[in-house]
């Protein structure tokens, strides 16, 4: 395996690995350790040019340092991806390539499950390296991140809707859901139990039909669904999807959903402002997922009970990012991240007091 360190300002240390004999090509960045090693998860995809792959690892492991940094979880940002089609190009040779990988960071870095991998490459993983969280319950961890991460957004979704609307009752709402994966449908059920009437979209046709059977939600065209007339657009699959071209088509009150990055660019939150659209920061909203896998670390091991308590914590989070915008007369993007580089700031200095005590 070949390993290249690549310099990128404002990250601790990005890597880029190649294994030709397994076939493996990933990349992983550590973005901030202020507040704890790192934790993030390893997304397959795929990317058409290594530049595209670079470009989400950095802007992923960027985001989940102010994810961790908010949700409080004492660990700092970081990010895996592997270039490679999920659906067809999956081997054990390949994940254990990947643990290799992983273990030359020797602890910086610890992963989990994300976009295009799931609980069996963890386990893959895991065989060569004790640096992978989001293991099965029965092998003593905390299991498939996904409900805990939907339930997070439903929790902060219903915040946005309160801030919206002056009431978080969800009765006949309409939902516009962008990705039905594990995330999107887990979300999408917990709406439609809320009174919610859903709208759907997805490349994956089977998960349409389970949100169209199981959810009762309409199907439609994915070029279709920015432009529905809905209360709620919920981001759900891949980030960028609001940029200058979706922005103008959005006919709804609040954004809020589970995807990362969702912003094509920190403009976009003001553009959203300016539309009178309420949205909720994703990496606030979609903390629910590294929020349970991070109890994994906690004395005594992974709890339940204290995993979903700090969870539903997310609704209290978000209200307190819309006041903070309302008092700085800022966008709630911006709100989140100023409280994000405060609690890294704070991190920063305790750290260095320790440091000259010693």
């Amino acid at each position: 395996m070949e390993i290249t360190r690549l310099p990128h300002e404002g990250y601790e240390e990005v890597y880029r690995a190649v294994d030709d004999r397994t076939g493996l090509k990933a990349f992983i960045a550590v973005h901030d350790t202020t507040l704890g090693p790192t934790l993030g998860g390893c997304r397959m995809w795929h990317y058409s040019r290594d530049e595209d792959a670079i470009t989400d690892v950095l802007r992923l492991s960027r985001g989940m340092t102010y994810k961790s940094a908010v949700a409080r979880t004492g660990l700092g940002g970081g990010k895996a991806v592997i270039v490679g089609d999920p659906k067809t190009q999956k081997t054990e040779q390949l994940f254990r390539s990947m643990g290799r990988f992983i273990h030359t960071l020797g602890g910086r870095y610890t992963t989990a499950e994300d976009v295009g991998t799931n609980e069996a490459d963890m386990l893959v993983m895991r065989e060569v390296t004790p640096y992978v969280s989001g293991l099965p319950r029965i092998k003593g961890g905390s299991g498939d991140p996904s409900p805990f991460t939907a339930l997070g957004c439903f929790v902060g979704l219903r915040a946005a809707v309160e801030e919206a609307f002056g009431s978080d009752d969800l009765t006949g709402k309409k939902v516009a859901i962008q990705g039905v994966g594990n995330v999107g449908f887990h979300l999408g059920k917990h709406l439609a139990e809320a009174g919610a009437e859903l709208f759907v979209t997805d490349v994956n046709a089977e998960r349409l039909k389970e949100a169209a059977d199981e959810l009762g939600a309409t199907v439609v065209d994915p070029r279709e669904i920015y432009a529905i007339e809905c209360d709620i657009f919920s981001p759900n699959a891949l980030g960028a999807v609001i940029n200058d071209r979706t922005v103008p088509q959005l006919k709804c009150k609040v954004v809020a959903g589970g995807a990362n990055n969702q912003l094509a660019e920190v403009r976009h939150g003001e553009a959203l402002l300016e539309k009178g659209i309420v949205y909720a920061p994703d990496f606030v909203l979609n903390a629910g997922g590294i929020i349970n896998v991070s109890v994994e670390f906690m004395p005594g091991g992974y709890d339940e009970e204290a995993s979903l308590k700090r969870v539903n914590n997310i609704r209290q989070a978000m209200k307190d990012i819309f006041a903070t915008a309302k008092a700085q007369q800022i966008p709630t993007n911006r709100a989140a991240i100023v409280l994000a580089e405060k609690i890294i700031s704070e991190g920063r200095r305790k750290r260095e007091s320790e440091g000259a005590e010693l």
